[in-house]
């Protein structure tokens, strides 16, 4: 054997040193070396082509958020960069380690106007955990180790890497190409509470009449699903949910409320916050959609904080006492650190019994409606009819997310409800339900999606039906982008102004990729074609002609008059 190999046959061999099994992205110019480099050796991983790079890393996002597993997707220079830059945004904002690999023009040929040229590190610095263009084939071991280690240890995020033609070319010492495989899962060196943070916590919390826990994103990251059950069980203290934190807690849980704040909550919800003496925020940050742009919890409500982000504590209110930790460490700690008082379990199941009435009486009002169009409603309640407990369910913005997030009571603690809150772009479902079906290969996937985000992400449908993927697609067609025109309706006084287009027949389109479809214009028909779709042994798409948000009755607070 050699005592060197290539930039790009290190780059291979570090990845796969480090656990990866899937690689999401595109071909280009400048990746050449390394993809011969993925032709020609034996490294048991699997590259997924996508038909663009924004979409690779969306898929690498959502592949990372149900396997607990770095996600790693790649493109080429100039364009392919840019291209991918929306998915690192995303995860990065959400928490979720993803890696971007982008190649780039030869060192030799900077500032000589070169085809493709472009500052790659000072593009990614701002929207990522860390990143670095690999300036020399001897840096580049180092390099790859620093990016796996700060994509999953503390705050996990997103990393990217520049990876210039002839870097991939040159030669690397095989005695540096080495890998860490703690950092091939996160989160990695998960950080201990401190002993004197985690009693203060719980001095505050035992002294509360009507506590509420908020959970976000952090747990479920965290793999904290079962420890959060525990503490909240033994104390009888009600949790709700962020969006992104659905799952924390089964929804069927006798102390699940279920989604709080302005996109997924409800009244009922809304007033079990506001009537709290003490809200325990555990990994949320407590932003501006939690928190109903941090109009609730009420004022005067004692808060706590449990984040591995110290950046958070105290940013958005007043903290009494916090934690800075794993969310899974401080939670175990927190109920190991019960055993030594003494308290009275409180009635938390009561408080909950009682917003949850309020809660489904307005939902079930609407399930049976034979309206046309179709009602929101409608469709979620024949979809959980027909999807086994453990399908996961990938939701753009637009309809799709406040829908979800109020009323599909997911039966099951952990990560199964994936949408794109940190920054809401269209189009990020189609290519994450791809991600997520590679991660979790015998999950039923669907992917709900407004024919805004159709339009924007279409292409990856040819990437879903190459690859065989048996993901069912539902699409909200009301040829509008509701979102934004309820917000003209409620806001600014009707005044209605381009954000009307005209409908397109998704069944064709589906069909013309070779999918499986349908369009449903009668609520009668919508659950036997549900169930056709989702027993179909390939993808398929059901075109729902669908109430518009302008129109609804959606969970959204900012349109409740």
């Amino acid at each position: 054997m050699s005592n060197q190999s290539t930039g790009a046959e290190a780059m291979v061999r570090l990845l796969e040193g480090h656990g990866v099994r899937h690689i999401f992205g595109l071909c280009g110019d400048t990746s050449l070396p390394f993809y011969d480099a993925l032709a020609r050796l034996d490294h048991g991983m699997t590259h997924i082509l996508s038909r663009d790079e924004r979409h690779a890393a969306y898929m690498a996002d959502a592949y990372a958020r149900v396997t607990g597993k770095p996600g790693i997707c790649e493109g080429p220079s100039g364009g392919g960069a840019t291209y991918i830059l929306p998915g690192l945004v995303e995860a990065n904002e959400s928490s979720v380690p993803i890696m971007a690999i982008t190649t780039d023009v030869a060192t030799t040929s900077a500032g000589r106007f070169p085809l493709t040229e472009l500052d790659q590190d000072a593009l990614m610095r701002p929207l990522t955990k860390w990143n670095g263009v690999i300036p020399s084939a001897q840096l580049l071991p180092r390099m790859v180790r620093r990016a796996f280690r700060e994509m999953t240890s503390s705050r996990p995020g997103s990393t990217h890497l520049g990876l210039p033609f002839d870097v991939q070319k040159d030669p690397v010492a095989e005695d540096d190409i080495w890998s860490d495989d703690r950092f091939g899962s996160y989160p990695a060196l998960p950080s201990a509470p401190a002993p004197d943070d985690v009693e203060r916590v719980l001095d505050t919390l035992l002294t509360a009449r009507r506590p509420v826990i908020i959970c976000g994103g952090g747990v479920v990251l965290a793999g904290a699903c079962d420890a959060l059950a525990e503490f909240a069980e033994t104390l009888g203290i009600p949790v709700c949910t962020t969006v992104s934190g659905q799952g924390a807690l089964a929804e069927s849980h006798p102390l699940c409320v279920g989604v709080v704040g302005s996109n997924g909550g409800l009244p009922a919800t809304r007033q079990l916050v506001d009537e709290a003496d003490c809200v325990f925020f555990i990994g949320c940050r407590a932003g501006s959609v939690t928190t109903e742009r941090w109009s609730s919890p009420a004022k005067g409500a004692t808060i706590l904080h449990l984040d591995n982000d110290p950046a958070v504590i105290g940013a958005c209110y007043p903290t009494k006492a916090a934690i800075v930790a794993d969310a899974g460490m401080a939670l175990v700690d927190l109920s190991l650190a019960l055993e030594d008082r003494t308290f009275t379990k409180l009635n938390g199941e009561e408080r909950v019994i009682k917003v949850k009435k309020a809660k489904w009486a307005a939902f079930n009002a609407l399930t049976g409606s034979n309206d046309a169009p179709i009602l929101p409603e409608r469709v979620i309640a024949d979809l959980r009819a027909a999807l086994p407990d453990d399908a996961i369910i990938c939701a753009d913005p637009g309809t799709p997310c406040p829908y979800f997030s109020a009323w599909y009571d997911w039966p099951k603690a952990g990560r199964q409800f994936l949408t794109n809150r940190a920054h809401g772009a269209l189009g990020w479902a189609l290519g994450a339900c791809i991600g997520a079906q590679i991660g979790r290969p015998n999950a039923k996937v669907i992917c709900a999606m407004g024919d805004g985000s159709f339009g924007m992400s279409v292409g990856e449908l040819e990437t879903v039906k190459r690859l065989g993927l048996p993901i069912t697609f539902i699409v909200f067609s009301n040829s509008v982008f509701g979102w934004i025109k309820a917000g003209q309706k409620t806001g600014f006084d009707e005044r209605y102004y381009s954000v009307d287009f005209t409908r397109t027949d998704h069944r064709a389109v589906a069909e013309a990729y070779g999918l499986k479809a349908w369009t449903v214009e009668a609520a009668e028909d919508l659950s036997a074609t549900l169930a056709k779709a989702i027993a179909h042994d390939g993808p398929t798409l059901v075109d729902v002609i669908a109430q518009p948000l302008q129109d609804a009755a959606a969970p959204v607070s900012e349109w409740v008059s």
